[in-house]
């Protein structure tokens, strides 16, 4: 089974850090893309970030510069480090997985950038 689990929002002031973690668990973790993905009631949701198996990364213009993502294959586990944050980063985040079509996220993780 698929599990999914992020962690490390909260609420931080604009051009502040936040680091996002996801622990992966019931498939091959080192053999599949790992993304993060943003969602904001109302909006569409946002290709946030991607790490790809070959170490190549995808980042969204808008993080470009200021996001950075990582991940260890050893422990399963796929980082977001967000620096110099801005309101419009507010959102929840959710770490996602791409199996043969499916996709599965955990539940979530809200960042709240705001003074």
């Amino acid at each position: 089974e698929v599990q999914l689990v992020e962690s490390g929002g909260g609420l931080v002031q604009p051009g502040g850090s936040l680091r996002l973690s996801c622990v992966a668990s019931g498939f091959p973790f080192s053999k599949y893309v790992m993304s993060w993905v943003r969602r904001v009631p109302g909006k569409a949701r946002v290709w946030v970030s991607a790490t790809y198996p070959g170490g190549s990364t995808y980042y969204d213009d808008s993080v470009k510069g200021r996001f950075t993502i990582s991940r260890d294959n050893a422990k399963n586990m796929v980082y977001l480090q967000m620096d110099s944050l801005k309101p419009e980063d507010t959102g929840m985040y959710y770490c996602l997985t791409d199996q043969s079509g499916v996709e599965y996220t955990g539940q979530g993780t809200q960042v709240t950038v705001s003074s």
